[in-house]
């Protein structure tokens, strides 16, 4: 009987697997051969799958799910478990139906929760899936898995582990396609056309998940930089482009996570104002300061990954000049194979890689010449990434005929204004960067069109007549240099020759400050021994400075500094010049006395002084913003409005015109107003004219408005009929 009873139960729990396990993680050893029951079961079923993936499906994904969730309770008996799995996955997933492959990729998933499945076995698996599932709702599921994986091993530390495997894997589904150029060459078209579709698809989703972490500021690292730069010399055109707006940032992409978590943070405003509103209790303080300290703890993490995500990718290319050379290269070798909007994408990317490392491409200017025509598509985003492709160390012999171009093709009178202007601007955006690039008779007609008509060509030719009195001031006319320009030529104040670095003193700050300071109090400085009590020195220089003392150096009635050689002859001397007024320009009180420690902590408290007092005017704030915009000039991409430049409303044509009156009239009633009347949505009172209009005559007869009008003048008489005349005028019209 008691044999009997056993076998039943087995039965019985066998055919319900929900109860099973539930007995089971209650007490796993006294169910223990129940479940090596099952996992028998198990083994002889995934033999009949493999054979034929159609036969007892749906038993197959009940014994599947069974084990999954039964995997922690017996971790030696299902050790395997995990590893098949994945391979069936990975080598049978063209064959299994869509139901069988969501369920097997959901049991791995749960295996990585429960600490069966190791991280970096997970990301193996998944990441090969991606480019064969064709489901939406799969192939979204699958990238949040993988994204939040990795995002939640680097949360609280940098998984190096983790990242180094991931980070290895992606750079082999990229540079597989790399490889295919030479690969189509040595085998067959039939036999290589399958693995190249395979291995773009795959160099795809690997830049489209590096993008996504490095957006989410998971990634941050020169190497997640270079597997999307392997992706810009890819041999499909599709990923090419993938990689390359990763570094122009020019994708719209929905990010989801970074929008929830904004949503998360509490509005602190409103719930201030609920507190002055609702009951003071304790707790309810308590829990305000608590929520304040969140939300300020979350608002610094938010602003540091702001921070983080603005740093540009290109910055932390490992060789910008190869990179940018191969770029060319690609451009220059598949000019016509290449679209335009692609070749465009790919100058995008060249010149900015070249502004922001400095770096010297020739070729590339003799390149772009043949699309510098204002009849060109997309010609301001060429010329955009022209003056973005330019800084100081570009020859000014290669920019030159650029320059010329230009000139010929956009500004003359053939042509429009809006085609000058741009022209015009994209000159100037070229010769700030590189001012040598001009000359003098070009600079000459040019700065002719600030007597134009248009608006827009006048403030361009202004701006290009403004920079060069601020750079070169010499290649101008005397009539149109300037007073400021004009007194720096006087000066000897001449620009900086192409190469030459310009070399001056180098000015201390709050210096001026300090002198005034002691001017006032009217303070020489004091014994400067007294000031260096108090303040740690040297040990060294202190003892050799008392043991040797000061060193008296003669000098003669007109001042200059005579040394004397030993080893010379009595009368040979060597004469050493004061330095004049203007080289000691800058230093001031520097010059006449040492320094102390004591004089440069009084120069930062005027620093601090000044500062404060200059706080309301804005004086720091405009000085602030001065000094960033000239540090990160060169990294500023120049986009089209820079090159169109300013331009006046154009005037709407008849179709325009009426579209916009009825999309002004979308949403209104015909007649005007719906004020007091019954036909709104919303039921209102009548108003006060439509209530005189219905009360009795002896109620209105005895009114001021009636009496007023009987002892009305006829001049008011004449003037209300007027008025009344002119309304029904009105009206007809």
């Amino acid at each position: 009987m008691q044999a009997s009873s056993n076998s039943g139960r087995g039965a019985l729990l066998s055919a319900n697997l929900p109860q099973l396990q539930s007995l089971i993680k209650r007490d796993p050893a006294s169910y223990k051969e129940e479940f090596l029951q099952q996992w028998n079961h198990y083994q002889s079923i995934l033999n009949i799958f493999l054979v034929n993936p159609d036969d007892q499906s749906q038993h197959f994904r009940d014994v599947v799910t069974f084990i999954t969730q039964m995997a922690p309770c017996y971790p030696k008996e299902t050790a395997k478990f995990p590893a098949q799995i994945s391979n069936l996955l990975v080598e049978k997933f063209n064959e299994l139906s869509p139901d069988v492959r969501k369920c097997l990729v959901s049991n791995l998933i749960i295996l990585r929760k429960k600490n069966v499945l190791d991280s970096v076995d997970l990301l193996q698996t998944l990441f090969p899936l991606l480019p064969r599932i064709t489901s939406i709702s799969l192939r979204s599921f699958i990238r949040k898995t993988i994204l939040s994986e990795i995002r939640v091993a680097n949360q609280k530390r940098t998984d190096h582990r983790l990242n180094r495997a991931v980070q290895t894997m992606l750079f082999r589904m990229v540079e597989q396609g790399v490889e295919t150029k030479d690969q189509i060459a040595m085998q067959g078209k039939r036999t290589a056309s399958a693995d190249r579709d395979r291995s773009h698809d795959d160099a795809l989703w690997a830049i489209v998940m590096t993008r996504d972490l490095w957006k989410r500021g998971v990634w941050k690292d020169s190497k997640t930089v270079s597997i999307v730069s392997l992706g810009c010399f890819h041999s499909s055109a599709k990923v090419q482009s993938a990689a390359i707006h990763f570094f122009l940032d020019s994708e719209d992409d929905d990010d989801s996570d970074n929008e929830e978590e904004e949503e998360e943070i509490p509005n602190m405003k409103a719930l201030e104002h609920r507190r002055t509103i609702n009951k003071k209790t304790r707790s309810g303080d308590k829990k305000l300061r608590k929520t304040a300290k969140m939300v300020k703890k979350k608002r610094k993490e938010a602003s540091k990954g702001k921070e983080n995500q603005n740093f540009s990718a290109l910055q932390l290319l490992n060789d910008p000049q190869t990179f940018a050379e191969k770029l060319f290269d690609n451009l220059s070798r598949n000019d016509k194979a290449f679209t335009l909007d692609h070749k465009i994408v790919i100058m995008q990317l060249l010149c900015r890689a070249m502004g922001i490392h400095t770096l010297c491409v020739l070729g590339y200017y003799s390149y772009v010449m043949k699309f510098l025509t204002y009849r060109q598509l997309r010609i301001t985003t060429i010329l955009a990434s022209l003056a973005q492709s330019v800084h100081d160390l570009t020859p000014p012999d290669v920019l030159s005929p650029v320059v010329h171009k230009l000139a010929q093709e956009f500004i003359h009178p053939g042509v429009g204004s809006e085609v000058i202007a741009a022209g015009l601007n994209t000159i100037r955006e070229v010769c700030k960067r590189q001012p040598w690039a001009m000359d003098e008779d070009l600079l000459g007609d040019l700065v002719e069109y600030r007597k134009s008509k248009d608006k827009g060509v006048t403030t361009a030719a202004r701006s290009l007549l403004q920079l060069f009195r601020q750079t070169i001031p010499t290649m101008l006319k005397r009539r149109e240099r300037g007073k400021e320009a004009s007194m720096n030529i006087q000066n000897d104040n001449q620009p900086v020759a192409f190469g030459a670095q310009k070399l001056g003193t180098t000015k201390i700050e709050g210096l001026d400050l300090l002198e005034a300071h002691l001017k006032e109090t009217g303070e020489d400085g004091g014994d400067e021994s007294d000031d260096w009590n108090g303040w740690e020195v040297d040990s060294e220089s202190s003892d050799s400075s008392s043991e040797e003392g000061w060193i008296d150096v003669p000098s003669d009635s007109e001042g200059d500094l005579v040394f004397s050689d030993s080893e010379d002859e009595e009368g040979d001397k060597k004469e050493v010049k004061e330095p004049a007024p203007e080289e000691a320009d800058g230093y001031g009180i520097a010059a006449e006395k040492i320094l102390t420690p004591a004089d440069f902590a009084l120069m930062k408290d005027l620093q601090s002084r000044t500062e404060g007092q200059q706080s309301g005017t804005g004086t720091k704030r405009k000085f602030t913003a001065t000094n960033t915009t000239q540090a990160g000039q060169s990294e500023k991409a120049i986009d089209e409005g820079d090159i169109l430049g300013p331009r006046k409303k154009a005037k709407a044509t008849y179709e325009e015109r009426m579209d916009s009156i009825k999309q002004g009239r979308e949403g209104r009633a015909k007649f005007g107003s719906m004020k007091g009347k019954k036909a709104k949505e919303s039921a209102s009172s009548s108003t006060n004219r439509e209530k005189a209009r219905n009360k009795p005559i002896m109620m209105v007869m005895a009114s001021g408005a009636v009496r007023s009008k009987k002892k009305a003048s006829l001049r008011e008489k004449q003037r209300r009929l007027k008025n009344h005349n002119d309304n029904q005028k009105k009206r007809k019209s």
